[in-house]
């Protein structure tokens, strides 16, 4: 008789109320540590462009990661696509799958909606940088960019820095920064939404800033940021270079991640040696470590003192597998999802 073939499926209702479940930081920290530790595989990721019909950019692109953990070897893949011109159609800019892979015959074993957990694992990790790299005190945050990044940043900044009363925004829509204070209200969120009418005006109202955007071309100077501020810079393009080049530290995810990518500012400045590895030597300087060094303690944690420190993640897969197989253990205990035969009745 041929074995069956089966896969779990979670929806995206299933996904958020496993992952309200769980701890993300914890989670995300957890696979930081171990790829600190050098448990983890993260091979290239496969990248394809193309344009629509309406002559909008879009992409897929397929990540791949292994981590080993609590759990053992945990293999999985994150498949995430975008189109510019989803917004228009009422969607988020990006939308995809997640998968676990069976590590003893490699068969997909779970199969999820990722968008979702996609931006979870981004805010997952800026918390992570705010806990451990930002100032010591402050209770104003700001969001340049007001789609699903940053509404999953504000649900995890209510939930592990209570003392945030007020997130300062922009976004280049005006629009899209009344519909997320609204958002903010309709979800009983703990803070008054400030909306400014340019980006630098937010970025000076707060000494933490996230940048959340979908921007290609740099527009953020060294001087729009206050003395002892965290910058976040999630959607890596919003800085220009002389922010990496006065800033007191800079800490990635992955050096080679982030220097194998000359797409992204960061990446184009270790390309031309203005920034370079941790410990390099020449005439750029050095980024500072990872944070997975800093959570291992290998790297010393620096906070901001009278300048700026740039958190600067890429993006790496093993933080979505991992966060999945968490999640996925929380609907298999709870007996959640649906499960989906590969072969079917006809085998």
């Amino acid at each position: 008789m041929t074995p069956t073939e089966q896969l779990l499926f979670l929806d995206r209702a299933t996904v958020t109320r496993c992952a309200a479940a769980i701890d993300p930081v914890e989670a995300v920290e957890t696979v930081l540590r171990a790829h600190a530790a050098g448990r983890t595989e993260l091979p290239a990721e496969g990248y394809l462009p193309w344009e629509n019909s309406q002559g909008a950019y879009c992409r897929s692109i397929a990540m791949l990661g292994a981590v080993t953990g609590p759990r053992g070897a945990v293999h999985g893949m994150k498949l995430i696509n975008a189109a510019v011109s989803n917004p228009a159609r009422g969607l988020d800019r990006a939308g995809g799958c997640g998968f676990l892979f069976d590590s003893e015959t490699a068969r997909p074993v779970v199969l999820a909606e990722a968008a979702y957990l996609s931006a979870l694992r981004t805010a997952a990790y800026t918390m992570s940088s705010v806990r451990h790299l930002g100032p010591a005190h402050f209770d104003s945050v700001t969001l340049i960019g007001c789609g699903a990044q940053a509404r999953a940043h504000a649900e995890l900044l209510a939930r592990y820095f209570p003392n945030v009363s007020r997130l300062h925004v922009h976004d280049s829509l005006p629009e899209r920064a009344t519909a997320f204070a609204a958002w903010v209200m309709e979800r009983k969120l703990p803070f008054s939404v400030v909306a400014h009418e340019r980006p630098d005006k937010a970025s000076l109202a707060s000494s933490v800033v996230v940048t959340v955007t979908v921007t290609d071309a740099g527009y953020l100077t060294a001087d729009c940021f206050r003395p002892g501020s965290l910058v976040a810079h999630v959607s890596l393009d919003d800085l220009l270079p002389e922010v990496f080049d006065r800033a007191e530290a800079v800490y990635v995810d992955d050096v080679d991640l982030v220097r194998d990518n000359p797409r992204r500012v960061l990446g184009r400045l270790m390309c031309e040696g203005r920034v370079l590895p941790p410990g390099g030597s020449g005439h750029g300087r050095p980024l500072s470590g990872t944070l997975g060094a800093v959570l291992t303690g290998s790297v010393p944690a620096v906070r901001p003192g009278d300048g700026v420190v740039v958190s600067n993640p890429f993006g790496m897969a093993v933080l979505d597998v991992g966060l999945l197989s968490d999640v996925a253990a929380r609907a298999e205990e709870e007996g959640l999802g649906q499960r989906l035969d590969l072969i079917g009745a006809g085998r």
